[in-house]
């Protein structure tokens, strides 16, 4: 493949397409270079720029975005580009690079992260206007863009590992931005550290990708794949035993860890709420455009070697469904107005990638991009309403919102009702879609319906419950505040708007049918359009009105009712307010031990052995110095005495 030609893909073929200008590359080279610009100018000089960095960054993404619209006008045709930036090594058959690849899918992420990085950006104009850290916030979320960018559009394996950890190293330096809390410094290292797990079986998956395939290129490997479809691999082989499993099984489990990881599966999910002490703006990111999304991504974009592993596929799927619930039972108690979103992504999320491991890939990937609008319209709605009250996120704390904040309070409407699958909304259609598709599936597809349409319901209550808690009711909003409540500024209030306007439109786009050629080899369940499809729709609508009339009855009409079902269900209200008490088993199985393990090292091994061993030298030094000086006194006769009685020594030795 030469520098600056494109080449058009068709039913699996690589064909030449044309010789484009040699700006071509380059044009589409800066939709992710325009944010690392951003990125090196703030890092480099942001203290000259202070309240003015936004100058910098803002342009940077815009145009990044209108790049990004100009590469999905350019394969919703049907071609792909593949652009070769940079060859860092070759060796062999081992060539390591930088590329580009855009086909459809590859398209829709871009115009994703683009978009809501862009409005996240001119968000946080006014959000953190005033913070010392302005500078650095802005050049961190640039990075952050660049990052995700370069990991949709990369065109092998290892460039997206590298960039899937550059996504990772950004979201600990964002979560820990008020590092002088101690709270944002905890929850950065452990999204760090829980992603690392995750990470490592990545990067097995990767190596046994190379061992079998000799390349990590995806237009290399795609093809070569169902020759090697039939290859197992024994586990228990160096040890003497017998236990073969399926290569493509093995390889796409341990690719899947990292999924796990990335986008907050059960049971690496616990890193994500804690991600709330940073500030909204990447809290919005992270959930809705960027690191989250990067699992499901992966899974999407690597469709061929999951589709050769039913055994992985279903695992994939009991996975999804099983975070599907977790995430929905624990948003329904939560008090932190950001966790209660939080734990909603980790319900969505769970939808999306119960899709994939079902094969209904397409469906997985248009509920991401609908959930990409109306998550960052809740986020940002969040970070109006805590700005609005000083910094207060406990929904405890609030009510009575609605007519001062006029804004934030409909748009935040139109997100929940987005998020709770009402009829005509986006989250409807690419909701219904998954759950429809799920029911043609088989029997583990039938039951995950099951659970799928349990979860709208419980998501339809809580969206709700934080609606009516937040907005409505008598105020309990600190009377030192209550006075001062307003609408934030136009930039803050101006993303509302936009983004509550792709929370309704992004489910009339087509999305699934534009993504449908990108997975047409894959052996995914076509979605009914029949009666079992529409009696799924009716069913699912069903239960989301039944939910936010649930949320209406218990805290509008009868206020009193869920402190009366807290104390009546004491046990299990406990237990969802305190996540499962997950992150305590955790604590119980790893932190301890491993902290216990690390001191018992530190003091036995350490101190004792190799500060012992150390000390030791010298000691010895030191004795031994003490020793000579006792000999070195100065006085000739002592000198004189010892070297007669050392030749009397060597006299006697000599004649015995």
């Amino acid at each position: 493949m030469e520098n600056g030609k494109w080449y058009g893909l068709e039913s699996g073929a690589c064909a030449i397409g044309y010789q484009p200008s040699a700006l071509k590359p380059m044009f589409y080279a800066l939709i992710p270079f325009l944010p690392l610009a951003a990125f090196l100018v703030l890092g480099l000089a942001g203290s000259r720029f202070k309240e003015n960095a936004h100058v910098i960054a803002v342009p940077a993404m815009l145009l990044s975005l209108i790049l990004a619209l100009a590469a999905f006008i350019e394969v919703a045709s049907g071609s792909v580009i593949s652009v070769p930036l940079y060859t860092w090594l070759t060796s062999g058959h081992l060539d390591i690079h930088i590329g580009l690849y855009i086909d459809r899918l590859t398209a829709v992420m871009l115009l994703l992260v683009t978009g809501v990085s862009s409005l996240v950006h001119i968000y946080t104009i006014g959000y953190m206007h005033g913070e010392p850290g302005y500078a650095r916030f802005f050049s961190y979320i640039a990075l952050f863009t660049f990052s995700m960018l370069m990991l949709v559009l990369a065109d092998n394996l290892l460039q997206l590992f590298v960039f899937w950890e550059a996504v990772g190293l950004c979201s600990y330096l964002l979560i820990g931005h008020w590092y002088e809390r101690a709270s944002a410094c905890a929850a950065a290292t452990k999204a760090f550290l829980v992603n690392r797990v995750g990470d490592f079986g990545f990067l097995l998956g990767l190596l046994l990708v190379w061992y079998q395939f000799g390349s990590l290129n995806y237009l290399e490997i795609f093809p070569a794949l169902h020759e090697a479809s039939g290859l197992t691999m024994n586990l228990l082989g160096p040890v003497g035993g017998t236990w073969d499993v399926s290569l493509f099984t093995l390889i796409a489990l341990l690719l899947f860890t990292g999924a796990v990881g990335k986008s907050a599966q059960v049971p690496l999910h616990v890193w994500l709420p804690d991600a709330m002490e940073g500030p909204t703006p990447i809290s919005a990111l992270i959930h809705a455009a960027t690191m989250v999304t990067a699992g499901v991504f992966m899974v999407a974009r690597l469709a061929p070697i999951y589709n050769l592993s039913p055994t992985a596929m279903s695992v994939v799927a009991v996975t999804g469904g099983a975070t599907m619930l977790l995430g929905a039972t624990i948003a329904l108690t939560q008090t932190d107005i950001k966790r209660v979103v939080a734990y909603s992504t980790v319900s969505q999320l769970g939808y999306m990638v119960m899709a994939c491991g079902l094969g209904a890939y397409a469906s997985g990937m248009y509920h991401l991009l609908t959930h990409g609008a109306f998550k960052a319209l809740l986020f940002l709605g969040c970070g109006s309403v805590i700005i609005a009250l000083h910094h207060e996120q406990d929904i405890r704390h609030m009510g009575g919102l609605k007519k001062q904040l006029p804004t934030t309070y409909w748009t935040f409407v139109v997100g929940s009702l987005a998020l709770a699958g009402f009829p005509l909304t986006s989250g409807f259609f690419s909701k219904d879609e998954i759950l429809a598709a799920a029911w043609s599936a088989g029997d583990l597809g039938r039951i995950l319906t099951i659970a799928g349409l349990f979860t709208a319901l419980l998501t339809a209550f809580y969206s709700f419950r934080l609606v009516f808690v937040t907005f409505w009711g008598e105020s309990h909003v600190n009377p030192h505040h209550a006075d001062h409540i307003h609408e934030p500024s136009k930039t803050m209030t101006t993303p509302l708007l936009i983004l509550a306007f792709f929370s309704i439109v992004t489910g009339y786009l087509g999305i699934s049918s534009f993504l449908e050629p990108v997975f047409a080899t894959g052996q995914h369940p076509a979605v009914p359009h029949g009666e079992a499809g529409v009696i799924i729709m009716i069913v699912a609508t069903v239960l989301g009105l039944l939910g936010i009339a649930s949320a209406y009855y218990a805290y509008v009409l009868k206020p009193d009712l869920p402190n009366r079902l807290a104390r009546q269900w004491s046990g299990l209200y406990r237990a969802s307010l305190n996540k499962w008490y997950v992150d305590e088993a955790y604590d119980r199985l790893f932190v301890r031990p491993t902290h216990i393990a690390a001191s018992a090292l530190w003091k036995r091994v350490d101190v004792a052995v190799i500060d012992g061993a150390v000390n030791g030298v010298g000691r010895t030094i030191r004795w031994g110095g003490w020793l000579l000086r006792l000999i070195q006194s100065g006085q000739t006769q002592h000198y004189a005495l010892a070297m007669a009685m050392g030749i009397v020594i060597i006299t006697a030795y000599l004649l015995l």
